[in-house]
């Protein structure tokens, strides 16, 4: 087959759907499909072409500000090189309805006969003040889209009951995987929680800083806190570290294998954000044995996981530091998650998704 897929961002950028995205085109042309990328990149002025692991890659001119959107640029000559691209490809595969390009793009092929899937990584609402303020709006635009699409493919319990109440479609369940090489990493906990993410609000990276204070403070534990990441809370979150009396480290995002070095040896993964759609940190964390500390609602799609703890965010801090002070000692008994890998993931994307040879 080959397959374009379409994402607002690329590798090597970094983030959770970026990652993703490149995991599946990887693996599927390890397997002999043909793959491009087609990805937006601000600051270009022209479209650049490049091949990274028999991937091809098409970064098209965006316009990124405040909150992300990726409005693409040259709209015109995308619409033209978009219909010259499928004349030639079996499968188009677009992710995240939460940003401008990929949506836009596949407006414009609505109408074109070719196969079409579509991944909404949705949680229905915006991340910010004014995608929150103007998300009616998109949803109703994508709305229209979604309806035309051959499959929609969500990646959690959550996610597939939220698309169908709120779109009337059904979405078909596929689970992210991770690479194989994080099956064989073996568990060594030393003393700190990792997070490693955005560092916006909504993820509630200020209130981990402060569930840590009380973990050492009244129940007696030593823990430090490594944060990883970028994003336009982390400023502020670097004064509340300095201020809450924990020992600390706050690093932007690390390569691949340094950041699997530094999870490897967590005490338990935290992530505390409220708006989440299959969060890969967690699935990581999980297949390396990890315990891992994740909130309602999204939270739900690893509570049958063994090491797993899910808070109820309407909670106090106090309380929910309690039940992780609890959960700490509970998980080093309990046994290590089953999570699976890329390779099984991208068998069945070809059998349910591009519906090849099933």
């Amino acid at each position: 087959m080959q397959i374009l897929f379409i994402v607002h961002r690329y590798y090597p950028h970094i983030g959770g759907i970026e990652y993703l995205v490149k995991s599946i085109a990887e693996h599927l042309a390890k397997n002999k499909h043909s793959i491009i990328v087609l990805t937006g990149e601000p600051g270009l002025k022209e479209l650049t072409e490049e091949e990274i692991n028999k991937v091809a890659i098409i970064r098209w001119p965006t316009l990124t500000f405040n909150e992300g959107y990726h409005v693409p640029l040259r709209r015109s000559e995308l619409a033209k090189m978009l219909h010259k691209i499928v004349k030639d490809v079996d499968v188009i595969h677009v992710h995240n309805v939460h940003a401008i390009m990929p949506m836009y793009c596949l407006n414009i092929l609505i109408k074109n006969p070719v196969w079409k899937v579509l991944t909404p990584y949705y949680h229905g609402t915006g991340h910010g003040v004014i995608s929150r303020s103007l998300w009616p709006f998109w949803r109703n635009y994508i709305r229209k889209i979604v309806k035309k699409v051959n499959v929609i493919h969500v990646v959690s319990y959550l996610e597939k009951n939220i698309v169908e109440r709120n779109f009337n479609v059904k979405a078909e369940l596929i689970e992210n995987g991770v690479d194989e090489e994080l099956i064989k990493t073996s568990w060594k906990p030393e003393d700190y929680i990792m997070y490693s993410g955005r560092i916006e609000k909504y993820k509630n990276c200020q209130r981990l800083v402060n569930v840590v204070k009380i973990l050492n403070q009244e129940f007696g534990l030593n823990l430090k806190l490594k944060m990883f990441g970028e994003g336009s809370y982390k400023r502020v979150l670097e004064r509340l570290l300095r201020q809450a009396d924990i020992t600390y480290e706050l690093h932007s995002f690390q390569p691949f294998e340094k950041y699997v070095e530094n999870l490897s040896k967590a005490s338990a993964f935290a992530l505390l954000s409220g708006k989440e759609s299959y969060p890969q940190t967690v699935n990581e964390a999980n297949a390396i044995g990890v315990p891992v500390i994740v909130a309602e609602p999204w939270g739900i799609n690893f509570a049958r996981r063994k090491r797993v703890l899910v808070i109820n965010l309407a909670e106090g801090d106090k309380e929910i530091a309690s039940k992780i002070a609890k959960f700490l000692v509970r998980a080093k008994e309990e046994p290590r998650p089953r999570v699976p890998t890329w390779n099984e993931v991208t068998r069945e994307y070809v059998r349910k998704l591009y519906k090849i040879g099933g």
